[in-house]
């Protein structure tokens, strides 16, 4: 257990950064499942609707600091792609 004013305060700072962090990361995972789910399923148009979901999602969540810009750029591309491999 912290001992100094301050160490206790980084303490409860870690405590509200993990419960963050942890809102964003299940966030992202079930954005991403959901695109991934629609192509499985072969529906183009949920497809489409979760991406633009992801898109938006993702790129706010740069703003927030939780990812890099690159990182939220890759993995919309990556299923931007996925999406495109369905036969309209």
């Amino acid at each position: 257990m912290a001992n100094h004013k301050s160490a206790e305060k980084r303490a409860r700072q870690t405590i509200k950064r993990t419960e963050r962090n942890r809102f964003y990361r299940t966030r992202l995972k079930n954005l991403t499942k959901a695109v991934r789910v629609a192509v499985a399923n072969n529906d183009k148009e949920a497809a489409l609707s979760a991406l633009k979901d992801v898109n938006k999602s993702f790129h706010s969540f740069v703003n927030k600091g939780f990812l890099k810009k690159e990182t939220a750029s890759r993995r919309v591309s990556r299923l931007a792609k996925l999406v495109n491999t369905l036969a309209a």
